[in-house]
Protein backbone atom coordinates (compact mmCIF):
# COMPACT_ATOMS: atom_id res chain seq x y z
CA UNK A 1 0.00 0.00 0.00
CA UNK A 2 1.27 3.68 -0.81
CA UNK A 3 1.87 5.45 2.67
CA UNK A 4 0.11 9.03 3.40
CA UNK A 5 2.57 11.79 3.49
CA UNK A 6 1.19 15.14 5.90
CA UNK A 7 1.39 17.93 3.43
CA UNK A 8 1.36 20.25 6.82
CA UNK A 9 3.55 20.59 9.14
CA UNK A 10 1.84 19.94 13.05
CA UNK A 11 2.64 22.87 15.43
CA UNK A 12 5.71 21.17 17.63
CA UNK A 13 7.50 24.25 19.51
CA UNK A 14 10.70 25.46 18.71
CA UNK A 15 12.43 24.08 21.92
CA UNK A 16 10.65 20.42 21.13
CA UNK A 17 12.47 20.26 18.00
CA UNK A 18 15.99 20.99 19.75
CA UNK A 19 15.50 18.51 22.12
CA UNK A 20 14.43 15.56 19.98
CA UNK A 21 17.84 15.39 18.85
CA UNK A 22 18.73 14.53 22.49
CA UNK A 23 16.97 11.32 23.61
CA UNK A 24 14.28 12.24 26.62
CA UNK A 25 12.57 9.66 28.64
CA UNK A 26 10.88 11.92 30.93
CA UNK A 27 8.83 14.92 29.10
CA UNK A 28 5.79 13.97 27.14
CA UNK A 29 5.85 16.65 24.44
CA UNK A 30 2.73 18.17 23.06
CA UNK A 31 1.78 18.16 18.94
CA UNK A 32 -1.05 20.21 17.56
CA UNK A 33 -2.78 19.62 14.55
CA UNK A 34 -5.92 20.48 12.86
CA UNK A 35 -9.31 18.52 13.12
CA UNK A 36 -8.75 15.74 10.28
CA UNK A 37 -5.44 16.85 9.02
CA UNK A 38 -2.81 14.24 8.89
CA UNK A 39 -0.13 14.56 11.68
CA UNK A 40 3.51 12.89 12.26
CA UNK A 41 5.08 12.52 15.43
CA UNK A 42 8.46 12.90 14.81
CA UNK A 43 11.32 10.13 16.10
CA UNK A 44 14.49 10.15 15.02
CA UNK A 45 16.90 7.83 16.76
CA UNK A 46 18.77 5.06 16.08
CA UNK A 47 17.64 1.47 17.02
CA UNK A 48 18.35 -1.69 16.15
CA UNK A 49 15.78 -3.56 18.43
CA UNK A 50 11.94 -4.17 17.73
CA UNK A 51 10.12 -0.42 17.85
CA UNK A 52 6.88 -0.36 18.71
CA UNK A 53 4.45 2.83 19.04
CA UNK A 54 1.51 2.69 22.08
CA UNK A 55 -1.21 4.66 22.19
CA UNK A 56 -2.57 5.38 26.14
CA UNK A 57 -5.92 7.10 25.94
CA UNK A 58 -8.63 5.02 28.27
CA UNK A 59 -6.45 2.19 27.58
CA UNK A 60 -3.31 1.06 25.74
CA UNK A 61 -3.26 -0.19 22.54
CA UNK A 62 -0.31 -1.12 20.31
CA UNK A 63 -0.96 1.13 16.79
CA UNK A 64 2.41 -0.03 14.83
CA UNK A 65 5.29 -1.89 15.30
CA UNK A 66 8.35 -2.57 13.59
CA UNK A 67 11.42 -5.42 13.65
CA UNK A 68 14.37 -5.36 11.27
CA UNK A 69 12.07 -7.22 8.41
CA UNK A 70 9.10 -5.08 8.09
CA UNK A 71 6.95 -2.52 9.75
CA UNK A 72 3.26 -2.77 10.39
CA UNK A 73 0.22 -0.68 11.31
CA UNK A 74 -1.87 -2.61 13.98
CA UNK A 75 -4.89 -0.37 14.26
CA UNK A 76 -6.45 1.88 11.20
CA UNK A 77 -5.35 5.15 10.56
CA UNK A 78 -1.79 4.49 11.44
CA UNK A 79 1.48 4.59 9.14
CA UNK A 80 5.29 4.10 9.85
CA UNK A 81 8.03 5.54 7.52
CA UNK A 82 9.69 2.94 5.36
CA UNK A 83 12.89 2.08 6.10
CA UNK A 84 12.72 3.08 9.38
CA UNK A 85 16.04 1.31 10.76
CA UNK A 86 18.10 2.54 7.31
CA UNK A 87 17.00 6.24 7.97
CA UNK A 88 16.81 6.33 11.68
CA UNK A 89 13.17 7.55 11.33
CA UNK A 90 10.28 5.74 13.58
CA UNK A 91 7.97 8.55 12.64
CA UNK A 92 4.18 7.72 13.15
CA UNK A 93 1.67 9.38 11.17
CA UNK A 94 -2.06 9.79 11.68
CA UNK A 95 -3.38 10.08 8.77
CA UNK A 96 -6.68 11.86 9.85
CA UNK A 97 -5.96 13.19 13.63
CA UNK A 98 -9.93 13.22 14.37
CA UNK A 99 -11.28 13.33 18.23
CA UNK A 100 -10.51 9.80 18.74
CA UNK A 101 -6.94 10.25 18.12
CA UNK A 102 -6.18 12.51 20.71
CA UNK A 103 -4.09 10.70 23.00
CA UNK A 104 -0.57 9.86 24.40
CA UNK A 105 1.83 8.44 22.02
CA UNK A 106 5.13 6.71 23.22
CA UNK A 107 7.81 4.39 20.70
CA UNK A 108 9.61 2.09 22.53
CA UNK A 109 12.78 0.53 21.19
CA UNK A 110 13.80 -2.57 22.39
CA UNK A 111 11.82 -2.32 25.44
CA UNK A 112 13.31 1.55 25.83
CA UNK A 113 11.66 4.62 25.77
CA UNK A 114 12.89 6.88 23.07
CA UNK A 115 9.79 9.13 22.16
CA UNK A 116 6.77 11.01 23.84
CA UNK A 117 4.27 12.84 22.61
CA UNK A 118 0.56 14.19 23.44
CA UNK A 119 -1.74 14.74 20.11
CA UNK A 120 -4.16 17.76 20.70
CA UNK A 121 -6.69 18.92 18.16
CA UNK A 122 -6.62 22.34 17.84
CA UNK A 123 -9.97 24.26 19.12
CA UNK A 124 -12.95 24.48 16.64
CA UNK A 125 -13.78 28.46 16.71
CA UNK A 126 -17.03 28.75 15.51
CA UNK A 127 -19.40 32.89 15.24
CA UNK A 128 -22.63 32.05 16.35
CA UNK A 129 -25.85 34.61 16.08
CA UNK A 130 -29.06 33.61 18.11
CA UNK A 131 -32.25 35.26 18.41
CA UNK A 132 -33.14 36.19 21.97
CA UNK A 133 -35.49 33.50 23.39
CA UNK A 134 -33.95 31.00 21.05
CA UNK A 135 -31.59 28.31 22.69
CA UNK A 136 -27.94 28.36 22.14
CA UNK A 137 -26.98 24.64 20.79
CA UNK A 138 -23.22 23.54 22.15
CA UNK A 139 -22.00 20.60 20.58
CA UNK A 140 -20.06 18.44 22.85
CA UNK A 141 -17.79 16.76 20.19
CA UNK A 142 -16.62 13.91 22.85
CA UNK A 143 -17.99 11.47 25.04
CA UNK A 144 -15.86 12.69 28.00
CA UNK A 145 -16.42 14.56 30.79
CA UNK A 146 -16.37 18.33 29.91
CA UNK A 147 -16.66 21.93 30.84
CA UNK A 148 -18.69 24.61 29.54
CA UNK A 149 -16.89 28.31 30.06
CA UNK A 150 -18.67 31.50 29.86
CA UNK A 151 -16.37 34.24 29.23
CA UNK A 152 -19.39 37.21 28.29
CA UNK A 153 -18.92 40.93 27.00
CA UNK A 154 -21.80 42.39 28.80
CA UNK A 155 -20.60 43.77 31.96
CA UNK A 156 -24.50 43.32 33.33
CA UNK A 157 -24.63 39.77 32.82
CA UNK A 158 -24.01 36.36 34.19
CA UNK A 159 -20.30 36.26 36.05
CA UNK A 160 -17.84 34.65 33.85
CA UNK A 161 -16.88 30.95 35.08
CA UNK A 162 -17.96 27.65 34.41
CA UNK A 163 -21.69 27.14 34.08
CA UNK A 164 -21.97 23.49 33.03
CA UNK A 165 -20.19 19.88 33.96
CA UNK A 166 -21.48 17.05 31.55
CA UNK A 167 -20.74 13.56 32.67
CA UNK A 168 -21.10 11.19 30.64
CA UNK A 169 -24.43 12.06 29.55
CA UNK A 170 -26.19 14.20 32.34
CA UNK A 171 -25.38 18.22 32.51
CA UNK A 172 -25.16 19.54 35.75
CA UNK A 173 -25.13 23.39 35.69
CA UNK A 174 -25.28 26.33 37.76
CA UNK A 175 -28.70 27.17 39.61
CA UNK A 176 -29.06 30.00 37.01
CA UNK A 177 -28.84 27.45 34.38
CA UNK A 178 -30.37 23.82 35.73
CA UNK A 179 -33.80 24.59 34.69
CA UNK A 180 -32.78 25.75 30.94
CA UNK A 181 -30.44 22.64 30.44
CA UNK A 182 -30.91 19.42 28.55
CA UNK A 183 -28.97 17.21 26.32
CA UNK A 184 -29.46 15.52 23.69
CA UNK A 185 -26.50 14.94 20.96
CA UNK A 186 -25.99 19.02 22.27
CA UNK A 187 -26.30 20.62 25.37
CA UNK A 188 -29.28 23.17 24.97
CA UNK A 189 -29.63 26.61 26.72
CA UNK A 190 -32.92 27.96 26.50
CA UNK A 191 -34.30 31.53 26.60
CA UNK A 192 -30.97 33.22 25.64
CA UNK A 193 -30.93 36.86 26.23
CA UNK A 194 -28.80 39.68 24.55
CA UNK A 195 -26.92 40.08 27.95
CA UNK A 196 -25.45 36.69 27.90
CA UNK A 197 -23.53 37.08 24.55
CA UNK A 198 -19.80 36.05 24.73
CA UNK A 199 -17.52 33.15 24.13
CA UNK A 200 -18.77 29.47 25.31
CA UNK A 201 -15.66 26.83 25.27
CA UNK A 202 -16.28 23.33 25.66
CA UNK A 203 -13.12 21.99 27.98
CA UNK A 204 -11.98 18.33 28.01
CA UNK A 205 -11.74 18.70 31.74
CA UNK A 206 -9.32 15.08 32.27
CA UNK A 207 -6.20 16.98 30.07
CA UNK A 208 -7.39 20.84 30.36
CA UNK A 209 -8.08 21.09 26.72
CA UNK A 210 -10.33 23.68 24.89
CA UNK A 211 -12.56 20.92 21.90
CA UNK A 212 -14.68 23.96 20.73
CA UNK A 213 -15.52 27.64 21.16
CA UNK A 214 -18.59 29.40 20.67
CA UNK A 215 -18.35 32.85 19.95
CA UNK A 216 -22.08 33.70 20.27
CA UNK A 217 -23.61 37.40 19.79
CA UNK A 218 -28.13 37.11 21.33
CA UNK A 219 -29.93 39.72 18.95
CA UNK A 220 -31.23 42.46 20.78
CA UNK A 221 -34.52 42.18 18.81
CA UNK A 222 -36.47 45.42 20.91
CA UNK A 223 -32.73 47.53 19.51
CA UNK A 224 -32.79 46.41 16.90
CA UNK A 225 -36.66 47.70 16.19
CA UNK A 226 -35.97 50.45 17.86
CA UNK A 227 -32.93 51.19 15.11
CA UNK A 228 -35.55 50.43 12.11
CA UNK A 229 -37.36 52.76 13.01
CA UNK A 230 -35.17 55.57 13.80
CA UNK A 231 -33.66 55.18 10.41
CA UNK A 232 -36.88 54.43 8.11
CA UNK A 233 -36.74 53.38 4.45
CA UNK A 234 -35.67 55.42 2.06
CA UNK A 235 -38.37 56.51 -0.55
CA UNK A 236 -35.80 57.93 -3.44
CA UNK A 237 -37.29 56.89 -6.66
CA UNK A 238 -35.72 54.32 -9.03
CA UNK A 239 -34.41 54.05 -12.55
CA UNK A 240 -38.89 53.31 -13.36
CA UNK A 241 -39.94 56.13 -10.99
CA UNK A 242 -41.14 53.31 -8.33
CA UNK A 243 -39.74 54.39 -4.87
CA UNK A 244 -37.97 51.78 -2.56
CA UNK A 245 -41.30 51.88 -0.29
CA UNK A 246 -43.25 50.83 -3.66
CA UNK A 247 -41.21 47.81 -4.09
CA UNK A 248 -42.36 46.88 -0.18
CA UNK A 249 -46.23 47.26 -1.47
CA UNK A 250 -46.91 45.39 -4.37
CA UNK A 251 -51.13 47.12 -4.80
CA UNK A 252 -48.95 50.48 -5.08
CA UNK A 253 -45.64 49.16 -7.57
CA UNK A 254 -48.48 48.36 -10.06
CA UNK A 255 -49.35 51.72 -10.40
CA UNK A 256 -46.01 52.53 -10.77
CA UNK A 257 -45.41 53.75 -14.47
Amino acid sequence: SVMKSCSSTPRIPILLIITLTSRSESAVHPVKVKLNDCATLPCSESCSGPVRWTMFSKSSSVVAQCDRTSCRSLMEGYEMNPDPYLKSNFSLIITTADFSKRARYTCDCDETRICDFHLQIEPLSVPLQVKTGDSLMLKLDISDTVEVIYDGTDPDGPSTGRICTVDGRSPHCNAEYTQRASLSSYLELRGMTPSESGTYSVVDTANAEVIHKYEVTVEDLQRAVVSSMSHPVSAAPSSDGCTTQDYMHTDRYHDCP
